[in-house]
């Protein structure tokens, strides 16, 4: 279809992506809070997925690149099952309004000293200024409530959101170097986390669904495996594809606010003005360091 190749399209896929991961925030502090295990909702975004996703592993194959072993493993389940599950262990300590801005929120800031790191990259001086206005912004949210000892052992919740972030940020790196496409990044996560992840959460103890309604369990394989898990990745290659990166990347400025306001209207989370401020912050901080703003200058004659 023609609309599927328009600017259009990408703006709606980029929107969408970044709505549904504000989405993985509420929905997981919901069941987390209520009826599900942080295990069991792993079992739910690990498996179904994996079925569903059978034709193309067996097209595209399983097997990473050749390179290190840390590196190879991080494409095979950092993605799909440590990240996912650190950042929702999370959720079970502090707030969605919380996770939006220390976990997506945090990313670039990871992102950045991962490809230091790893690709010796050094982000120029607009880059730099929001990278700094996402560090402050997360210490506002994170570092300030404990030293004023108003966090209530969210702060687990945040080294946890931090911890995942800045895994995803080192999977980021080894993924772009790998020259993966994103379909097959996303099959050798699904083959190579169910593998090793389902064995160990069913080994825990944590997994037997006893107190899940039928309806919600299905309900939530929808929303964790296929909208969550594959829709996102989907709908964000897309993004990528008809935007560019950095444009795409500047959306990711959303989802911090769509978190904060959908935990307050939708999990009747309380916030203070400092945290409100901390998030904006971090916002524009994410839209700086995507480099949308950057601008080739003209040649002079």
């Amino acid at each position: 279809m023609a609309i599927l190749e328009t600017r259009a399209f990408g703006l709606i896929a980029a929107i969408a992506t970044v709505t549904i991961w504000a989405g993985f925030m509420l929905i997981t502090r919901f069941a987390v809070k209520s009826d599900f295990t942080v295990e069991e909702l792993l079992v739910l975004r690990l498996l179904p997925g994996a079925i569903v996703m059978i034709p193309w592993m067996l097209k595209l194959g399983v097997m990473p690149p050749k390179m290190a072993w840390p590196r190879a493993a991080m494409l095979m389940v950092g993605a799909s099952a440590v990240f996912p599950y650190v950042v929702s262990k999370g959720l079970a300590f502090a707030p969605a309004s919380d996770g939006g801005a220390l976990a997506p929120g945090m990313l670039p800031f990871w992102a950045a000293l991962a490809a230091f790191a790893l690709a010796g990259e050094v982000p120029g001086p607009r880059r730099r200024i929001g990278l700094a206005m996402i560090l402050l912004g997360a210490l506002l949210v994170s570092l300030w409530p404990i030293l004023q000892g108003g966090s209530d052992g969210a702060w687990r919740g945040h080294l946890m959101f931090l911890s995942g972030s800045g895994l995803w940020a080192i999977y980021s790196v080894v993924f772009r170097q790998s020259g993966l496409s994103p379909v097959h990044g996303l099959v050798i996560g699904l083959f190579w986390g169910t593998l090793a992840a389902i064995p160990v959460l069913l080994l825990s103890g944590n997994v037997s669904f006893a107190r899940v309604a039928w309806t919600d369990l299905w309900i939530m394989v929808v929303i964790q495996s296929f909208i969550i898990g594959i829709l996102a990745m989907v709908l964000f290659s897309y993004a990528v594809k008809l935007l560019g990166a950095a444009q795409s990347s500047a959306f990711g400025a959303l989802t911090p606010l769509l978190a904060l306001m959908g935990g307050v209207v939708f999990l009747g989370e309380t916030v203070t003005a400092l945290k409100v401020f901390g998030v904006i912050l971090v916002a524009v901080g994410v839209f700086l360091a995507s480099g949308i703003l950057r601008k080739n200058r003209p040649r002079r004659a």
